[in-house]
């Protein structure tokens, strides 16, 4: 008798211990669950509130003579943005692919990718803008306030000896100025790109 009772008494032990081992798998489970829900909502209200704070740029470029232009970066908002600690504009190019298929002793590919294939570059050695004229020193800039930036009608490449300055700028009459500005606040960040449109040739003096 005192051995079938501790069978018995072993066995609901063992149920015992395997129910409440089931109920803290099961509230594990349920904690899991409940921190990833938490974490996705987290996420998104995160998401949100980054869009809500998008930068809202009115960017606009003005031709004078001789292929000069001054491009104008203003921050208009949103105003809960207040300010931006760097904003990185880079001039990007047409759509085509610019890999060098026929290597030549005058150019390489290394020249491809330097060169700004478009119609319009930053002024190189202005604004802190590299030799190439792809992108100026990053600047900040407060909700409301701007800052010029110099850029220039693209030259020809160098290895271009068959095209005229003027042929090669027929080529981009039709090709919109590509900028993608990437900005920063804090640990937040936004890229944004913009197409300008190319000023005809009846406004070139």
């Amino acid at each position: 008798m005192t051995t079938h009772n501790v069978h018995w008494g072993t066995i609901l032990s063992t149920i015992a211990a395997l129910a409440s081992t089931g109920a803290a798998v099961a509230a594990w489970l349920a904690a899991k669950r409940s921190n990833a829900t938490a974490e996705a909502v987290a996420r998104i209200e995160r998401d949100r509130w980054q869009a809500d704070l998008t930068p809202q740029f009115d960017i606009t470029l003005t031709e004078s003579s001789h292929g000069q232009g001054l491009l104008n970066v203003h921050l208009n908002g949103p105003d809960h943005l207040r300010h931006l600690d760097e904003v990185i504009i880079a001039v990007g190019n047409n759509d085509m692919d610019h890999t060098l298929t026929h290597p030549e002793p005058n150019v390489t590919q290394e020249d491809y990718d330097n060169f700004v294939w478009g119609p319009f570059r930053f002024r190189p050695h202005v604004n802190g803008t590299d030799e190439h004229g792809r992108s100026p020193e990053p600047f900040p800039l407060v909700i409301g306030t701007g800052r010029p930036l110099a850029m220039d009608r693209t030259d020809r490449g160098h290895w271009m000896t068959g095209t005229s300055q003027e042929a090669w700028q027929l080529q981009n009459a039709g090709e919109s100025i590509r900028l993608e500005l990437t900005c920063r606040r804090g640990d937040e960040e936004w890229v944004i790109a913009r197409r300008l449109d190319n000023p005809p040739a009846a406004t070139r003096t």
